[in-house]
């Protein structure tokens, strides 16, 4: 399975950004995908997990704005953001779980200005 993430930049607080993540190869195999982030901290917080499924599941610092979706048609995971907050700042991955193999994207850097 090969990632490829994209939809990041610069954002003033309160603003809005959508992420995409653009899946190949064995996706049939799929178990869940979502994204994690790295703070510029370099701590690292799962952030959205949409399983084959579609349950969800978000950290507590981002319910209610952050949602996780996908477009079969185009193999496809989003990650809406919304009401930004500075402390939403990082590089963030894709990545997708096919049984205990991981799979990552590159990361796309999300920069909130205050």
């Amino acid at each position: 399975v090969q990632l490829q993430a994209s939809g990041g930049g610069l954002v003033q607080a309160g603003g809005s950004l959508r992420l995409s993540c653009a899946a190949s190869g064995s996706i049939f195999s799929i178990d869940f995908m979502g994204w994690y982030r790295q703070t510029p901290e370099n701590e690292r917080e799962l952030v959205a997990t949409l399983t084959r499924a579609g349950s969800t599941n978000y950290a507590d610092s981002v319910k209610g704005r952050f949602a996780i979706s996908r477009d079969n048609a185009k193999n496809t995971v989003y990650l809406q953001m919304n009401s930004l907050k500075p402390e939403d700042t990082g590089v963030y991955y894709c990545y997708a779980f096919i049984g205990a193999r991981s799979f990552w994207g590159q990361g796309t850097q999300v920069t909130v200005s205050s």
